[in-house]
């Protein structure tokens, strides 16, 4: 096998190249003897002066012979008819080989972006992905593969520039806690002094880290399962309601909302949604706590589901810190909280970043909207359950008294 294979490999390759300078070549070649041929049938149709003489004349030549008109007119489609082929033949044998080197030239400069991806290509690597094809030929199919060749590099480079910057974001997320465990523990242990009201203080500060800690590996965990599915089939699809997911998530942060004396105005008409009931709670979750969380004292909070045609939307709003809308598409990406004002120990910045990856694989999309006096509404958008029925209800103001 490992022979064979190796047979196979040094046997010259059929080309693209070679083999369009085939094509051309036989192309060339019943052209030209069709064309030989019917030149050909045309000079026997043709030559035919004796008809116009009596039956039984003769033809005085130059050379002083004297022949049967009907003989030399023989003579004369036989000789040109020799003469067509091998003069036909010859041009053939002479335009065909043009042809064919002209073709191959010619099939060599058109096929040479092809080389250049391929060359392109061999050389990428991590360290080389800024290189490009940069075709500045005619607008051709060959243009066009260049530029879609050059557009996916685009777009695998800023993947991996993503990733490095997510991995280098996590690691430092991770490491802060972590260092602030270890320096408690140590300074504790090395004050020969420390009582057990050091090592309470101690330990109530690791535990603060290791919940911070804790709550990022979770929310990590999310966004790659989230993302796993994006464009995929949902591992989980059962009928689900945003309105409720939204009332949970309400209820969960209660405290933090009496805390800061927020405002609430809810309006939770039926959203009714096919999906995963867990992805979908934690997209209302992770709205709700951005919203409290980078909202300010006496603020306010909005939100809003309901349906529109085939689609379903969840809509959560805040009051807060000013959002530049440049800052906008930043916040859906992981570890960016947008500002300096949205920036700090709350939050790991991978809260709209699992929204995202949670609406993409429901098949939805999400948008942002900065607010004229500061805040931020957000907007998620899911296609609606075409069957399975969600019961009807209406959350009101009124409805939410007790939150």
């Amino acid at each position: 096998m490992t022979v064979y294979a190796a047979a196979r490999q040094r046997a010259p390759r059929p080309t693209l190249r070679l083999r369009l300078t085939l094509l051309n070549g036989v192309v060339v070649v019943a052209t030209g003897l069709v064309l030989i041929l019917l030149a050909w049938l045309l000079v026997g149709e043709a030559i035919h002066p004796a008809d116009q003489l009596q039956p039984g004349a003769f033809v005085d030549l130059a050379d002083g012979r004297r022949l049967d008109a009907a003989a030399w007119q023989a003579q004369v489609v036989d000789s040109a008819s020799r003469e067509l082929l091998f003069k036909g033949l010859l041009a053939l044998l002479v335009t065909s080989l043009v042809g064919i080197a002209a073709a191959y030239v010619v099939a060599g400069r058109a096929l040479r972006p092809l080389h250049q991806v391929t060359a392109t290509a061999r050389r990428l690597g991590e360290q080389t992905l800024d290189q490009r094809i940069r075709y500045t030929g005619a607008d051709d199919e060959i243009a066009e593969l260049a530029r879609t060749f050059d557009a996916m590099l685009d777009r695998i480079g800023s993947a991996f520039e993503a990733q490095k910057r997510f991995v280098a974001n996590a690691s430092h997320e991770l490491r802060t806690p972590l260092a602030v465990m270890r320096t408690e523990i140590d300074v504790t242990l090395a004050d020969d002094e420390a009582d057990d009201e050091e090592f309470r203080r101690m330990a109530t500060v690791v535990r603060d880290a290791s919940e911070r800690a804790n709550g990022l590996v979770d929310a990590l965990l999310v966004l790659a399962r989230s993302e796993s599915q994006r464009g995929r089939r949902l591992g989980r699809k059962v009928p689900a309601d945003l309105a409720d997911g939204l009332r949970s998530a309400m209820s969960a942060i209660r405290g933090e909302v009496d805390r800061l004396g927020l405002s609430v105005t809810t309006d939770l008409a039926p959203a009714p949604v096919v999906g995963d009931p867990g992805l979908l709670e934690r997209l209302a979750g992770n709205l709700v706590e951005n919203a409290v969380r980078y909202n300010h004292l006496h603020g306010r909070l909005w939100a809003r589901t309901g349906t529109d045609g085939d689609q379903v939307f969840l809509v959560v709003g805040n009051t807060g810190f000013e959002v530049d809308a440049i800052d906008v598409p930043g916040l859906f990406e992981p570890f960016r909280r947008g500002g300096r004002e949205r920036t700090g120990a709350r939050g790991s910045g991978l809260g709209l970043s699992i929204v995202r990856a949670v609406c993409d694989a429901h098949g939805g999309s999400v948008t942002a909207e900065p607010q004229e006096d500061g805040g931020l509404e957000v907007r998620v958008t899911l296609p609606a359950a075409s069957s399975t029925p969600v019961a009807a209800g209406t959350a009101t103001v009124a409805d939410l008294k007790s939150f």
